[in-house]
């Protein structure tokens, strides 16, 4: 048991040789983002005055976490955090809601448009979001939705679900298509329809794969700044991208650097979160789905 165990844990030192500029690279990489990361975190407990002077670090006169208070309450960080987690939740459910069961059909049933969907669904995934925005903003301008505010917020829930509807589908329709049949073929036989099926014994095995896929919709409404640019016309609708857009514009005449930085950690801090605490699923599902 001790030689197995010796040669389990031996390490191939030519073979981790040829990988030592990949290595290299990443520690190189990983440092500078920590670095980074550590500046603009000591920023945002300084002064501006300690930024200016290059003495962020060095928190000569204490933590200022009444930074994070302020640009909380008064810079609207508040407001634009509500948003974004409105809008990425709210998101995200309805796009499993939708395109879970779109990709369970795609992936086990054959019918004659199966293949063409699953074609649209990969060419609009290569479409540009500016070669619609601006055909979209003509429909809505006519609609007057931009004019009340709970439309308008509904309008920005469904462009972000339709932008994220083709990589969604794609995605859990190649981890479904890796799930065993003959779970569905023993259900079949005690009685289940294949709706039942789907929701009661499908869904929940994909469920790392729909981890996987809600985490990166919930970055990826939660970054998106180009469609909220251009629908989100009041701080009341606006999302933390255009927000802190907006701040960092209003530092112009406010000379507050180290409210910017504290509001930056804090629209930083659930995307880190989640990539810190979920990173194991999220490369899981990545990787893979369930065989057998």
């Amino acid at each position: 048991m001790a030689r197995e165990k010796e040669t389990k844990t031996k390490i191939n030192w030519k073979k981790e040789a040829k990988m030592a500029p990949g290595y290299i690279i990443l520690i190189i990489w990983v440092l500078f983002t920590v670095c980074l990361l550590g500046w603009v975190i000591a920023a945002s407990f300084s002064t501006t005055k300690e930024i200016f002077a290059g003495n962020a670090l060095k928190f000569e006169t204490g933590l200022h976490i009444e930074n994070y208070i302020k640009a909380w309450k008064g810079g609207n960080v508040s407001t634009f955090f509500t948003n974004s987690l409105v809008y990425s939740l709210v998101s995200c459910g309805l796009l499993i809601l939708i395109c879970a069961p779109a990709a369970y059909v795609l992936s086990r049933f054959r019918f004659v448009a199966n293949k063409v969907i699953q074609s649209s669904f990969v060419s609009a995934m290569g479409v540009p979001i500016i070669m619609v925005v601006l055909p979209l903003f003509s429909i809505v301008a006519r609609m007057d939705i931009l004019n009340n505010v709970m439309a308008n917020r509904f309008l920005l829930i469904f462009l972000y679900v339709g932008i994220n509807v083709p990589y969604t589908t794609i995605f859990l329709l190649t981890f479904f298509a890796n799930i065993s049949r003959t779970y569905e073929e023993a259900a079949a036989i005690d009685g289940c329809s294949p709706m039942k099926t789907f929701w009661i014994i499908m869904l929940p095995m994909a469920q790392s794969g729909l981890a996987t896929v809600t985490i990166f919709n919930f970055i990826n409404v939660w970054n998106e700044y180009f469609l909220s640019l251009i629908f989100a016309n009041s701080d009341q609708l606006r999302p933390v991208a255009v927000g802190l857009y907006s701040m960092i514009n209003s530092m112009k005449y406010t000379g507050d650097w180290a409210g910017m930085f504290a509001a930056v950690v804090i629209v930083f801090l659930p995307t880190f979160f989640l990539y810190l605490f979920l990173s194991e699923k999220i490369i899981g599902g990545i990787t893979g789905g369930i065989k057998g």
